[in-house]
């Protein structure tokens, strides 16, 4: 039984923390789908009132954007106690400036909280290959900074703030207790398009846990626990590898995935023992779970949300393998949105992961979310004699899961995907007749 509540709220829930967002124009500037939508704010500030512990996990691409380097340097004494944002302008492949322009932002932040720049870290968002324009970035961070406030209004703007394809706010808050004292996580993600993160505390390659190396998409979380460095960083990594790892939409790796974790204590709770340090990882994992799957939810022109779950494989990274293998097929996404139950793309896509699969082994089954009462189409290998209006009832609903049984081994996997539709295709097509629109 979990041993916290959900409450209304997100990133200002713990004590301590608060949060603003402006319209900057950043999205026209900057170019991005998107930007002729009105006045949607682009830039965010995230601030605790005390020093904080901070851990964060990042996008194991090879090609890393300037605010994800910024931010692992600023993290190397493991805290921090504010976070600048920006939407429509992911400040990619941007050289030189790029580095200075987000090394900027950190100190313009700083200097107008008091604050030294190491102790601000930096996130972007948006399109590839184009400078940021810093003049209004600038204008913004200011504007910003005399804008905090700790209410649940401000909250819900910094999570629209970052937002770009998204069509929502992301966040969530819960409430649990450590050490006899009352304790609050909170966060906002956004990302609606190129998701499949794969992430490690230092961007390098290969991640500790087996998952894709593949996402554009953000979070970040506070929490006013008191809790050690060494912790926060230990449960950031699994938390992140059970959620934000855990998702595809696409099977596209961004430059830009960042996680960041700040925890300033302000509850007060004692040091943390071994069931306290249980209960804040279940609590953790909560979140960024709920989060993770809000992203696969509102992925760019998706109608079917399907957990994948892998079971009997070799071991966990087969396991995942095969499940991101069956997630991120074409022909099997494109089968999901047409409601059909089409096993034999299923198990091509197994057989051309890097997974060990017996033909004569595998079991394919479909259920409600949640459930062990399975509808079969395949078992060992063959088709079964369940009717075919029945296997397309079992994949019609919006969210449904997928089983398979490789019954090799005992490692088990969970991929959490999407359907790919014709909006997709339309909204990610391109525009030649806009030459603003070149880059990510």
């Amino acid at each position: 039984m979990a041993k916290f509540k959900i409450i209304g709220g997100s990133i200002t829930s713990p004590q301590g923390f608060q949060a603003a967002a402006r319209f900057c124009n950043l999205k026209k500037i900057g170019t991005g789908k998107g930007s002729n939508k009105g006045e949607k704010k682009d830039l965010a500030l995230i601030f605790s009132e005390a020093p904080a512990k901070a851990a964060g996990m990042f996008t194991t691409n090879q090609i890393c954007a300037a605010p994800v380097k910024i931010c692992i340097k600023h993290l190397k004494d493991n805290s921090a106690q504010a976070v600048v944002i920006n939407s429509g302008n992911a400040n990619a492949c941007t050289g030189p400036k790029g580095m200075k322009d987000a090394l900027e932002m950190t100190t313009v932040a700083a200097k107008e909280l008091g604050l030294k720049g190491s102790n601000v870290l930096v996130a972007s968002t948006g399109r590839i290959g184009i400078n940021l324009p810093m003049n209004p970035i600038r204008k913004g961070i200011k504007a910003v900074a005399n804008d905090l406030k700790s209410t649940q209004h401000a909250a819900t703007q910094t999570a629209e703030a970052i937002m770009t394809s998204d069509t929502k706010p992301k966040q969530i808050s819960v409430e649990f207790k450590l050490g006899g004292k009352v304790v609050r996580l909170g966060g906002i993600a956004k990302g609606a398009g190129m998701i499949q993160p794969g992430m490690s505390p230092n961007g390098s390659q290969p991640v500790s846990s087996a998952s894709g190396l593949h996402a554009t998409m953000l979070s970040f979380l506070t929490t006013d626990a008191n809790i050690s460095a060494r912790n926060i960083k230990k449960c950031l990594k699994e938390a992140v590898s059970k959620s934000f790892n855990s998702i595809t939409v696409d099977g596209d790796m961004s430059t830009n995935d960042t996680v960041l974790l700040l925890a300033n204590g302000l509850a007060g709770n004692r040091k943390l023992n071994d069931q306290d340090l249980k209960t804040f990882q279940t609590s953790l994992n909560h979140v960024c779970l709920e989060l993770a799957k809000m992203i696969v939810r509102d992925g760019e022109g998706i109608t079917r949300v399907i957990t994948v779950r892998i079971s009997g494989a070799k071991s966990f990274a087969e396991a995942d393998k095969a499940a991101r293998s069956v997630g991120n097929s074409s022909l099997v996404k494109t089968s999901w949105y047409g409601g059909d139950p089409n096993w034999g793309r299923i198990i091509d896509a197994l057989g051309y992961s890097a997974a060990k699969v017996d033909e004569e082994k595998v079991d394919i089954a479909y259920s409600a979310p949640g459930s062990n009462k399975k509808v079969f189409s395949l078992k060992k290998g063959r088709p079964t004699l369940t009717s075919f209006e029945k296997l397309c009832k079992a994949v019609q609903p919006k969210e449904f899961d997928l089983h398979i049984n490789l019954n090799i081994g005992k490692g088990n996997a969970v991929l959490y995907a999407a359907d790919m539709t014709e909006e997709y295709v339309d909204f990610n097509k391109g525009d030649i007749t806009d030459p603003e629109s070149l880059g990510g």
